[in-house]
């Protein structure tokens, strides 16, 4: 298994762009977050106790977004669920 296949999300539906986007946005985001944090002290004597603030900046994001997506995807999924049973149910009523 390539390292790639492990990042991507199981869904039931077709990915569309803007949940890829999410998706690639919540990694790069939380990639940044772990380096910010790893390297924190000499960013806090590069620009000072602004450090902090990157770190928290991007936490926030992270807060704000993983629920957005998780609710975007859940939604997506279900509706291609659904479509698939009605379709399903349809062919076994022919």
């Amino acid at each position: 298994m390539m390292w790639l296949d492990m990042l991507r999300t199981p869904m039931a539906a077709p990915e569309t762009r803007s949940l890829k986007s999410m998706r690639l946005t919540i990694l790069a985001s939380s990639a940044l977050l772990m380096l910010t944090i790893l390297a924190l002290a000499p960013l806090r004597s590069a620009i000072g106790v602004g450090a902090g603030g990157i770190a928290a900046a991007l936490l926030v994001m992270l807060v704000i977004l993983v629920p957005v997506y998780a609710t975007a995807k859940n939604r997506a999924d279900n509706a291609y669920l659904d479509q698939l049973g009605a379709a399903h149910e349809a062919g076994d009523a022919a």
